[in-house]
């Protein structure tokens, strides 16, 4: 599970690296929760949640069933 969320995210790592910022795959609980840390100019920026819930959590949910919530660590 953990090798196909990190290949999804590489799909998105590029529209983040656009704007300055990046994101590093943390952990997949037992949950369905995709951990992720927010850097760059995403770890400071006042639209990183915006970014982390309407861009990465829907573009992970819909490729990949199991993932119920991306939530942010710092």
């Amino acid at each position: 599970m953990e090798d196909k969320i990190k290949r999804a995210i590489e799909h998105i790592r590029p529209q983040l690296q656009a704007d300055g910022g990046d994101i590093e795959f943390v952990k997949f609980d037992e949950e369905g929760k995709v951990h992720v840390k927010l850097t760059g100019a995403c770890g400071s920026c006042p639209m990183a949640t915006m970014t982390l819930k309407s861009g990465v959590e829907v573009f992970l949910k819909e490729n990949i069933p199991e993932v119920t919530e991306v939530v942010q660590v710092f």
